[in-house]
């Protein structure tokens, strides 16, 4: 049976992410030359990646509640309350500001969080905003000094077949560094969230994980760590990443309003089916256009394949909801469309999801 499981164990056990570097080489004695090493890379991202440590109170169903018998005759609440300590990962993308960035079910219901750097340092930091439906928090660390950031990549340019390193605190052993390949893009169905891309990778990645870095051998991030699929609980070289494109938009509206707020243009989409690909590759079929919406203003029709969103290509129906759904509202998408074979290029702008309007009102959504 597959179990799909976000890394953040509970209690530690034991006391227990530039430019372009180079690979290093190390002396090869028997042959006189050298061999390649990722240590000089490493040396360089690892001290954007940090160990987090969180301390609050949770609400999670009482198993006695299910019991009809305690309910007649004892006082049995539905929820109760827990303490929890834990730890994660998290990754320093502004060292000036001190914004790190982790997952959300790392930080969520905390009420103090401590920030370990790479070389011992410890920091206070606040919470400055969650967003559950894509599992991205971001932090503050509190007076930040002598931090370093990780720059960002472009997780879009990723190809299935790069190597990457994960990095970050797995079953709380202390920073730890693995390295694998992107096994798949455009990851779907994973989790409970709303807003799922995510780049699968076989770098090995662990409970504590959660929050750590993805990192191409350019030296940038390019996803943060988020899930695995582990029957045990282990890794079986199957783990997920939130694509480093889709948190920086998340980070950038958290830091902006607090919170993330999504647009709709009011469509529903499909998948691309080979049945009905005339040709295209790769795509998302329009199945729905609400009436009075901007996407019937703009134009678009029921059965257009959309294949590019600004001057980005657009694999999965998913893709390009998260992209609508994460764009600014008021923004204009650049949508490439084949309407039966013919290439039109549409601007759509993006509406709030609070608009009055009954098209709006529910969020452009997948239709399986």
């Amino acid at each position: 049976m597959r179990a799909v499981r976000l890394f953040l164990p509970t209690m530690l056990v034991l006391t227990l992410t530039a430019s372009q570097p180079a690979a290093g080489q190390i002396p090869d004695f028997k042959t006189g030359g050298s061999v390649p090493t990722l240590a000089p890379l490493v040396r360089q991202v690892t001290p954007a990646v940090v160990n987090i440590s969180v301390h609050g109170r949770v609400r999670e169903d009482n198993p006695l509640y299910r019991d009809p018998m305690f309910r007649e005759f004892f006082d049995v609440p539905r929820q109760i309350e827990k303490e929890v300590n834990a730890t994660g990962s998290g990754v320093i993308v502004d060292a000036q500001r001190g914004y790190v960035l982790t997952n959300n079910h790392v930080v969520e219901g905390t009420s103090a969080v401590q920030i370990t750097t790479k070389d011992g340092r410890q920091f206070s930091a606040k919470v400055v905003g969650r967003d559950p439906p894509t599992d991205v928090a971001v932090l503050q660390i509190q007076n930040p000094t002598g931090l370093k950031a990780l720059p960002f990549g472009d997780s879009d340019a990723l190809e299935v077949g790069d190597f990457v390193l994960a990095i970050g605190n797995p079953f709380g052993l202390g920073q730890t560094v693995t390295s694998g390949l992107v096994s798949a893009l455009g990851r779907t169905g994973i989790g409970k969230q709303g807003y799922e891309d995510f780049i699968q990778t076989d770098a090995a990645i662990n409970p504590g994980n959660s929050g750590g870095a993805l990192v191409s051998l350019r030296g940038e991030l390019v996803g943060i760590n988020s899930a695995i699929i582990s029957p045990a609980g282990g890794n079986v070289g199957i783990g997920f990443a939130i694509p480093v494109n889709m948190a920086r938009k998340v980070m950038e509206q958290i830091i902006t309003n607090g919170r993330v707020e999504r647009g709709r243009i009011g469509i529903s989409l499909n998948d691309l089916r080979p049945s009905a690909s005339k040709g295209l590759i790769h795509g998302a079929v329009i199945a729905e256009v609400a009436a009075d919406s901007p996407a019937e203003r703009a134009g678009l029709r029921r059965g257009d394949v959309v294949t590019g969103a600004d001057d980005r290509p657009i694999r999965t129906a998913a893709q390009l909801r998260n992209t609508i759904g994460l764009a600014r509202v008021g923004e204009d998408v650049r949508l490439s469309i084949s309407r039966n074979g013919v290439p039109l290029a549409v601007s759509v702008r993006v509406a709030p999801a609070s608009d009055s309007s009954s098209a709006l009102a529910a969020p452009d959504r997948l239709v399986r």
